[in-house]
């Protein structure tokens, strides 16, 4: 079977490197020469991504990469632990939950999908598909046209090929926040622990990174979308220390910084109706941008579920077997937009909603916590073949 896949970014390196343990003939096409280059911040991964990355046999290198964090606390503005749990796990889970640079997850998923035997193109800009009934056919702005047996759509939340399956699917919408990251020499940081201050402007998360330094991202909340052109880093950062000047282990992030990353916006979307057609799947962020620190954890579940329902099934069943996968996938991401909503909610909260949220947390995590995210730390996906190293 001969596979397009659109984007070369997590979901799409993920998914190329699932198809290729099927055997399946992959090429990849991404706009970009250097789709792993400065790309944002820092990104987590649960332990079910986790599980997911081992069963393509990435985990390792993930480890190796980025900084292991089993705990998250929950401050609230004025300083007050409010909760302290198993970051991204279950309390006996193994697996700890990793951060590192986006950048640095995509050139180790793009190198696996290359070793595997997938081909990456790039400088590749789709403009149109077309399914006939045994095949699609992508063309690519300057004249460049593929056709497969599949076309898996990997190309973000502002997707082509999401119009093209459904003209009336949702648009991206700002969502109240933007987030200014970036680096701090702040010493005396304990490692292993993510940390969220429920701020007056926004949540702010810092955590200590292995290399000795501190990564922070503020998520500010906005309802009116700002303006991000022409304004330099170190705007950025000022406008940003004087919003958190009144938190003090954020003001102190803050004023240590040595580095910021480019500040980006937060965009919602709204439920996508349509996944697939005969022969177009979407896949990651161009069919459920989930947010809620699973982003790219879900585009690893994406993956392996596809490549599993395509595995047993020959060219004629692709149909079929898209129709399983959009089956098995919705249900599980369709509860995740909730809580991902909800924790959107929490992080725009004014000053009454911070006040009962800070108490109810308080209350709640300690009991319930653990076992309301039961559902989603403990997911394990089917290995595509045995090579495991965490069961």
């Amino acid at each position: 079977m001969r596979i397009i896949v659109i984007g070369a970014g997590v979901a799409g390196s993920a998914t190329a490197l699932a198809l290729r343990h099927t055997g399946a003939e992959v090429t990849v096409y991404e706009t970009y020469a250097d789709p792993a280059g400065d790309i944002g911040s820092f990104i987590s991964l649960a332990a079910n991504g986790l599980r997911g990355l081992d069963a393509l046999g990435c985990l390792p290198p993930v480890q190796r990469l980025g900084t292991a964090l089993p705990r998250q606390r929950m401050w609230s503005a004025s300083g007050r632990l409010l909760g302290d749990v198993p970051r991204g796990r279950l309390r006996d889970d193994p697996l700890h939950s990793v951060t590192l640079m986006r950048g640095a997850l995509v050139e180790t998923l793009r190198a696996a999908a290359l070793d595997a035997g997938a081909t990456i193109i790039t400088g590749q800009r789709l403009t149109t598909t077309t399914e006939t009934t045994g095949a699609v056919t992508a063309d690519f702005h300057g004249g460049h046209r593929d056709s497969a047996d599949l076309l898996v759509a990997a190309d973000g939340i502002w997707s082509t090929v999401r119009h093209t399956l459904d003209p009336a699917a949702p648009h991206p919408r700002y969502a109240g926040l933007y987030c200014v990251s970036g680096v701090s020499g702040l010493s005396g940081v304990e490692p292993g622990v993510f940390n969220m201050t429920f701020a007056r402007n926004g949540a702010f998360i810092h955590l200590a990174a292995n290399d000795g330094t501190v990564w922070w991202s503020a998520q500010i909340a906005d309802p009116e979308r700002p303006t991000l052109d022409g304004v330099s880093g170190a705007e950025w950062l000022r406008r940003t220390a004087a919003l958190y000047e009144r938190e003090t282990t954020p003001s102190a992030v803050i004023a240590a910084t040595t580095a910021t990353h480019p500040t980006v916006l937060t965009h919602t979307l709204g439920p996508v109706p349509t996944w697939h057609g005969g022969r177009t799947v979407l896949v990651g962020d161009a069919a459920h941008p989930v947010g809620a620190g699973q982003g790219a954890s879900m585009a690893v579940e994406d993956a392996l579920a596809l490549a599993a329902a395509l595995r047993d099934r020959p060219a004629s069943g692709v149909p079929e077997a898209l129709a399983h996968y959009d089956a098995t996938r919705r249900p599980r991401v369709t509860k995740l937009l909730g809580a991902a909503k909800d924790n959107r909610d929490a992080k725009k909260a004014g000053p009454v909603a911070r006040r009962a949220q800070a108490a109810a947390m308080r209350l709640f995590l300690p009991l319930f916590y653990e076992r309301s995210t039961a559902w989603l730390h403990g997911h394990d996906p089917a290995p595509l073949r045995s090579n495991r190293s965490v069961r």
